[in-house]
């Protein structure tokens, strides 16, 4: 068993800046052994590396490709638009909130989603063209 890391200890004029007339306050030693999980990371069920985030220096915030997302809303495959914008504002959630991990997996989600509806969505919009121009054009 290992003992606390935190003690308490008595400090002159505490008592008028803590408020509760104490004269202890209770100070903690160094910081959590993991950080907490987010809400990304507990859904997606898959757990970050914390030694190549480590070893590599931080580059800048992971991207979220939300325009890409919105953009791909303008092709006609609406349900999986839809997913893609949802997991580039769920990346942009999770970037906010420190998550480097978490949202450039989920900005790669949103990436693949976009790109895919946007390549079906351009083969409908070709195969509806050809067939109503082969339809229209009798000789």
């Amino acid at each position: 068993l290992r003992g606390s890391k935190s003690f308490t200890a008595a400090l002159p004029g505490e008592t008028e800046r803590n408020g509760h007339g104490l004269g202890y306050k209770s100070v903690s030693v160094g910081h959590l052994e993991a950080p907490p999980l987010s809400p990304s990371r507990l859904s997606l069920g898959r757990a970050s590396s914390t030694a190549t985030s480590t070893a590599a220096p931080e580059q800048g915030r992971p991207r979220d490709y939300l325009v890409l997302a919105i953009f791909s809303c303008f092709c006609p495959v609406w349900p999986l638009n839809i997913v893609g914008l949802v997991f580039s504002i769920m990346s942009r959630n999770s970037g906010q909130q420190g998550d480097t991990d978490g949202a450039r997996r989920l900005g790669r989600m949103a990436r693949l989603l976009s790109i895919v509806s946007i390549v079906l969505g351009t083969i409908i919009i070709v195969l509806y063209i050809s067939l109503s121009v082969r339809g229209n054009a009798s000789f």
